[in-house]
C-alpha cells in the first residue's frame, strides 16, 4: 500500500486509489503517514488531528474510535497498536512525501555534478508527485514540503536552462520570480 499525502490524504492498492473518510480521519492517517514504522503516542495524534478545534471531552476514546475507523479503511494490519501508542506499518518508500523528497535529493546533486538531463528527470518525476497543497489535511506541517518543492521547482528550471530549454523555463522563472519577489536564487536564474 502507498500512502500520498502530497495534497488531500489518500491511499493507492494496487492501482486503487481510495480516498478516505472525512477530514478527521484523513488527519489521522497524515500524522501516521509523516512517521512511517514510527509509533506515535495517542497525545500527539490528538493534537495534529484536533488542532484546528478543541479535542472532545473524551479524546482518548476519540481517537480509539478514528483508529478503528482507519483500520476499516486501509486495513486492520495497515494500522498497529503498540506500547506508547500507534504504528503506521509501512516504510517511507510507501508514502509520497518521502520519494519525493529522495528524488529532490537526487536530483539537486545531478544538477551539482552538472548532469542536467538525470536532474531534469528525477525533479520532474518529484514535482509529479504533488497533487494540490502539501499535507492539506495536516497544514501545521506544510512548511517544509512547501519550500522543498520551490528548491525542487528553481532547480529544475535551472537543468531546464542547462539543457537549452528557456522556450518553457522562462514562463516559469517569470511566474515563481513574480510569487516569490524576495527569492534571490530564482531572480539569479533570469
Amino acid at each position: 500500500m502507498r500512502y500520498r499525502i502530497l495534497g488531500v490524504t489518500q491511499t493507492e492498492d494496487h492501482g486503487t486509489v481510495v480516498n478516505p473518510g472525512g477530514p478527521r480521519l484523513r488527519a489521522l492517517l497524515t500524522a501516521l503517514a509523516l512517521r512511517p514504522g514510527d509509533v506515535v503516542t495517542p497525545a500527539t495524534l490528538i493534537d495534529e488531528v484536533w488542532a484546528e478545534d478543541d479535542p472532545p471531552q473524551d479524546a482518548p476514546a476519540a481517537l480509539q474510535a478514528l483508529v478503528g475507523r482507519l483500520r476499516r479503511t486501509v486495513g486492520k494490519e495497515a494500522v498497529a497498536s503498540a506500547p506508547g501508542g500507534y504504528r503506521l506499518a509501512t516504510t517511507r518508500d510507501d508514502v509520497d512525501l518521502f520519494v519525493f523528497e529522495s528524488l529532490v535529493r537526487g536530483g539537486t546533486t545531478a544538477l551539482a555534478h552538472g548532469d542536467a538531463a538525470t536532474a531534469a528527470r528525477q525533479l520532474d518525476e518529484a514535482l509529479a508527485l504533488w497533487r494540490g497543497p502539501a499535507l492539506a489535511d495536516l497544514p501545521g506541517h506544510a512548511a517544509g514540503p512547501d519550500a522543498l518543492r520551490l528548491e525542487a521547482t528553481r532547480a529544475r528550471i535551472e537543468a531546464g536552462l542547462r539543457l537549452g530549454d528557456a522556450h518553457d523555463a522562462v514562463p516559469r522563472l517569470r511566474e515563481l520570480t513574480t510569487a516569490h519577489p524576495y527569492d534571490e536564487p530564482l531572480h539569479a536564474l533570469l
